[in-house]
C-alpha cells in the first residue's frame, strides 16, 4: 500500500517532465531525431534497448520497424541522461501509452540493455521474442550490437597496429639503404 502512495506523490513530477515532440528521422533501430517547440531538433537514444547496428542483420529492419512505430507522429519522451555522444538517453511513449524500447524488444529487434536497466520485465518479453524466433531471433548466430562493437574496435585497432608496424618497417628499410649520392665520390663520367 505504502508503494502505491508513493508512486501516487511522485507521478505528477512524472508529467512535468515528459516532453512532447514530433518526430522527424530514425538513425536507427534506438536512436531518433524529434522536433521541440521552436524547431529545435533533438536526438534522442532509447532507454534501456540495443538494436543491431545499421549494418548488422537485422539493422535495417530495427531501423524500419522504429520508423514504422513513430515517424512524423507525436510521442512523449523522459530524459534519463546524457550519453557519451551527447545524445539524451530517453524513454520514448507513443500510441496511448506504448513503450517503444518494450515494443521493439516484443518485436524481436532488440536486446534488453540490462546493463543499463533494471526492468526485468523487458528481459521477460526478449526471452519470449528468442523462444518464439521473432525478429532477428530467427537468425541462431545473431550477435548483441555491445559484442559487435567490440568486435569492430578490435578489428580496426588490429588493422591500426598492422599499418603502424608496417609504416616502421619501410622507414627501417629506407634507413638501412645505401645513399648513392655518399657512396658516389666520382665524378659523372659521360661516355660516347
Amino acid at each position: 500500500m505504502r508503494i502505491l502512495f508513493y508512486a501516487f506523490l511522485c507521478f505528477p513530477f512524472s508529467l512535468f517532465s515528459q516532453t512532447t515532440a514530433k518526430v522527424v528521422g530514425i538513425s536507427d533501430g534506438d536512436t531518433i531525431t524529434v522536433l521541440l517547440d521552436g524547431n529545435i531538433q533533438k536526438k534522442l537514444r532509447l532507454a534501456e534497448v540495443d538494436c543491431p547496428e545499421n549494418k548488422q542483420p537485422f539493422g535495417k529492419n530495427a531501423k524500419q520497424f522504429t520508423s514504422d512505430q513513430i515517424f512524423a507522429k507525436k510521442i512523449t519522451f523522459t530524459e534519463i541522461k546524457t550519453d557519451r555522444y551527447g545524445r539524451s538517453i530517453a524513454k520514448v511513449y507513443y500510441d496511448n501509452g506504448k513503450y517503444l524500447s518494450a515494443e521493439i524488444i516484443k518485436a524481436g529487434y532488440g536486446w534488453w540493455y540490462y546493463t543499463y536497466s533494471k526492468d526485468s520485465l523487458l528481459g521477460k518479453m526478449e526471452k519470449s521474442a528468442r523462444v518464439h524466433k521473432v525478429g532477428l531471433w530467427q537468425d541462431k548466430k545473431a550477435i548483441s550490437p555491445w559484442d559487435y562493437r567490440k568486435k569492430r574496435r578490435e578489428e580496426a585497432r588490429k588493422k591500426r597496429l598492422q599499418k603502424q608496424a608496417a609504416e616502421q618497417s619501410e622507414k627501417k628499410k629506407t634507413k638501412s639503404l645505401p645513399n648513392s649520392s655518399k657512396q658516389d665520390n666520382k665524378p659523372n663520367q659521360v661516355i660516347y
